[in-house]
């Protein structure tokens, strides 16, 4: 009987050693279920934070990028690409070249200007000593055309001073022709520049018109790319003639300046010469 009680008990603390580590099983296996489901739970919403960051990302730099503003190279680029290489290309260049005249001239009339109060003042000195050859080395080592036509009449001061008048006339004459060289290319271009931008306007128009018939229906997409040519060529040439024509403006009231000048310093300097004939 004793054997079957304890036969018994250890059955009894078997099993319940067995529900025991079945319970804590079931208990880790719930818990780790659990941990997982927590994970995958974080790892979901963490994945779907970084999607929604990198969509609200290309968002605001596609944003960005429609709302930043074209610098004014690009502008001009793309104008001029809308506007036809072929028709842009010629208005270009007269720009081009008649800038590059324009700079050419501007130095050399900054350069054609002469101290004319200083330079008199240097040959009357002279003249008054009766050393005219040192007059004609002053007038030798000063740029100008003032100082040429100077040296000119100095020149023939031994043939009288009729020679002299009628030798500063003449080279004066030159020295103007000097002075206005290069300013009928500037004309050139300021005349032809536009009309390249018309004849780019008449040649849109014509495109408008030839897709408007390929179409058979008037409407501003049909029409857009004749007269977006035309516009654009009619603005850039007018832009190119407006900017020339203010340069040779300019050129003109410089040489103007320098012309009388050249005139007044003439009627100086023969008053010196006939002052201190002897």
């Amino acid at each position: 009987m004793k054997k079957v009680i304890a036969l018994l008990s250890i059955a009894g603390l078997l099993a319940f050693s067995n529900f025991n580590g079945l319970k804590a099983q079931e208990q880790t296996t719930a818990a780790e279920a659990t941990e997982q489901t927590t994970d995958t739970t974080a790892a979901t919403v963490d994945t779907t934070a970084a999607e929604e960051a990198a969509t609200t990302e290309m968002v605001a730099t596609e944003t960005t990028d429609e709302v930043a503003p074209l610098t004014f190279h690009q502008v001009l680029k793309q104008k001029y690409i809308e506007g036809g290489a072929g028709w842009m290309t010629p208005i270009l260049m007269c720009l081009l070249f008649g800038l590059a005249l324009v700079i050419e001239r501007v130095l050399y009339l900054n350069l054609a200007t002469t101290n004319v109060e200083k330079l008199l003042a240097s040959i009357e000195e002279n003249v008054k000593k009766g050393d005219y050859n040192a007059a004609k080395e002053v007038c030798r080592n000063t740029r100008g055309p003032v100082a040429s036509i100077f040296y000119q009449g100095l020149d023939r001061i031994d043939e009288g001073l009729e020679n002299v008048e009628k030798a500063i006339t003449s080279y004066g004459g030159v020295q103007m022709g000097r002075l206005e060289s290069n300013l009928s290319w500037i004309a050139l271009f300021i005349a032809i520049a536009p009309m390249f931008g018309f004849l780019g306007t008449v040649i849109g128009m014509v495109q408008a018109f030839d897709d408007i018939e390929k179409a058979g229906d008037i409407s501003p997409t049909v029409v857009a790319g004749g007269m977006k040519v035309a516009l654009i060529t009619t603005v850039f040439g007018l832009i190119c003639g407006l900017t020339l024509q203010v340069c040779y403006n300019y050129l003109i009231s410089k040489i103007e300046g320098l012309v009388n000048t050249m005139e007044d310093s003439s009627i100086t300097f023969m008053d010196i010469l006939i002052k201190n004939r002897k």
